[in-house]
C-alpha cells in the first residue's frame, strides 16, 4: 500500500465552451475522447474513483483525478443536471482503474476512467508504506529503458502509432548519444510496428506498445538516467507526430516526463 505526500499533476485539458444544462463534462476536465467525453460527471463516478485511488495509494490524492471528478459532480448535483446517487454510463459499464508501475526508487502511478488515463504522477521511495513480505528497492535513477517499459504496462493495449514510434526513436537516441536507429533496438521494432498498424485490418490485429516495450530496458543499445532534456525532446518527437499535438496521456512523453521529475527530485 502507498502513502504519499507527493503532488499529483492530474492529466487537465483546456475549459471548452459547453451547454450549462449539460454541466460539466469528462471533456471539460480531462483530455479524453469519444463518448466519454460528452459525459457529465457524476456523484458515484467520483466515489469510485475515490475507491480506486484508496485501495491503491492508502489515501485520495489531495489534487488528483478523484478531487477533479468530485469538484464537477459537486457542480452537477448542485445545478440538477444528476442526482446525488446517479452513475454515468460508460464509467459504470467500463469502470474506473488506478495503475501502478514499479522503476528504481518509485512507482509512477497512472489513473483511467473507462480505459482513458486522466492522470499520472510518481509516488517515491520515501512515500511508500511497505507491509510484509514488501521488497526493497534501490535508490538509482530511473533510467530511459526503465520510463519506455514503464508506458508498457500503462497504455501498453494501444496500438504503436507514428507518433509512440517517433517518441521510443528519440528516447533510445537521447540513451545512446547517436542519431542511429540500431537494427535490432527497440526503436527499430516500434518503427516496424508502426509501419505494420498502417495496414492492419482492424485493431485487434495491430501490434501494441506492450509488444514493443514490455522489455524495453533490455533491448536499449546503451541507456541513462532520464533527465530533462530527455523529456522535452521526447516529447517534442511525440506532439509533432500527433494529430492533434498533444502527447498521448500515458504514454512515453508522459512517462520520461515523470521520470525525469523523480530523477530531479531525488538529485
Amino acid at each position: 500500500m502507498l502513502a504519499t505526500t507527493s503532488n499529483s499533476t492530474p492529466i487537465m485539458s483546456q475549459q471548452q465552451p459547453r451547454r450549462e444544462d449539460r454541466g460539466v463534462e469528462y471533456g471539460d476536465v480531462f483530455p479524453v475522447a469519444g463518448g466519454l467525453a460528452g459525459q457529465a460527471v457524476a456523484p458515484r463516478d467520483a466515489a469510485m474513483m475515490q475507491s480506486a485511488e484508496n485501495v491503491a495509494l492508502g489515501q485520495t490524492q489531495p489534487r488528483g483525478p478523484a478531487a477533479a471528478m468530485q469538484s464537477a459532480a459537486a457542480v452537477n448535483e448542485r445545478t440538477g443536471v444528476v442526482a446525488h446517487d446517479e452513475v454515468s454510463e460508460i464509467p459504470r459499464d467500463q469502470g474506473v482503474t488506478v495503475a501502478e508501475t514499479r522503476v528504481s526508487g518509485a512507482r509512477i502511478v497512472t489513473e483511467f476512467v473507462a480505459g482513458q488515463a486522466v492522470g499520472q504522477y510518481v509516488v517515491g521511495d520515501a512515500d511508500v508504506v511497505v507491509g510484509g513480505g514488501g521488497d526493497d528497492w534501490d535508490a538509482e535513477k530511473i533510467t530511459i529503458g526503465e520510463a519506455l517499459a514503464a508506458t508498457a504496462r500503462t497504455v501498453g493495449d494501444q496500438p504503436v502509432e507514428k507518433s509512440d514510434a517517433a517518441a521510443i526513436q528519440a528516447a533510445e537516441a537521447r540513451a545512446t548519444g547517436l542519431n542511429v536507429t540500431f537494427p535490432a533496438g527497440v526503436a527499430a521494432e516500434a518503427q516496424a510496428a508502426a509501419d505494420a498498424n498502417v495496414w492492419a485490418d482492424n485493431d485487434a490485429t495491430k501490434l501494441s506498445i506492450g509488444d514493443v516495450l514490455s522489455d524495453a530496458a533490455d533491448k536499449m543499445p546503451a541507456d541513462k538516467p532520464v533527465e530533462r532534456d530527455d523529456a522535452a525532446r521526447v516529447a517534442d518527437a511525440e506532439t509533432r507526430n500527433r494529430p492533434n499535438a498533444t502527447a498521448r496521456p500515458g504514454g512515453v512523453a508522459a512517462s520520461m516526463a515523470a521520470a525525469a521529475r523523480l530523477n530531479r527530485d531525488a538529485a
